[in-house]
């Protein structure tokens, strides 16, 4: 976890924080399991990333994806770039996906594994 967020990660979080994206409620920087993510819909199981340049064909967030992918969370990743200059497309892209029905397997899937210990799942969704 780095101590503070990229320039696309504020400004997306500007948005995502405080339920101000049509209700939905966003954590920032949470880990699940042992990767800490950008931002997260629990309720919707949506994870969503900025990346910038070293994100580029990255073996690893190959791994990571396919990894929560399997823990029943859809991933959404977007360029710094993008987050910037095509911010309508982002959010639209943001609601599209959280507005759409989960999955059967999703809406079965059990709440992934936290950090933090002692929490109750219900403190997160």
């Amino acid at each position: 976890m780095r101590s503070g967020p990229t320039e696309a990660e504020h400004r997306l979080w500007q948005i995502l924080r405080a339920k101000r994206l049509a209700g939905f409620k966003f954590k920032r920087q949470l880990a699940i399991d042992h990767y800490i993510v950008d931002f997260v819909c629990l309720q919707h199981r949506l994870i969503v990333e900025a990346d910038g340049g070293h994100h580029s064909e990255s073996s690893g967030d190959t791994r990571r994806d396919a990894y929560l992918r399997a823990q029943a969370f859809r991933v959404l990743r977007f360029w710094n770039n993008d987050i910037f200059n095509n911010e309508e497309g982002v959010l639209a892209s943001i609601l599209n996906a959280l507005q759409a029905p989960l999955p059967a397997r999703l809406r079965r899937a059990s709440p992934p594994p936290l950090k933090g210990g002692g929490a109750d799942w219900s403190d997160h969704a």
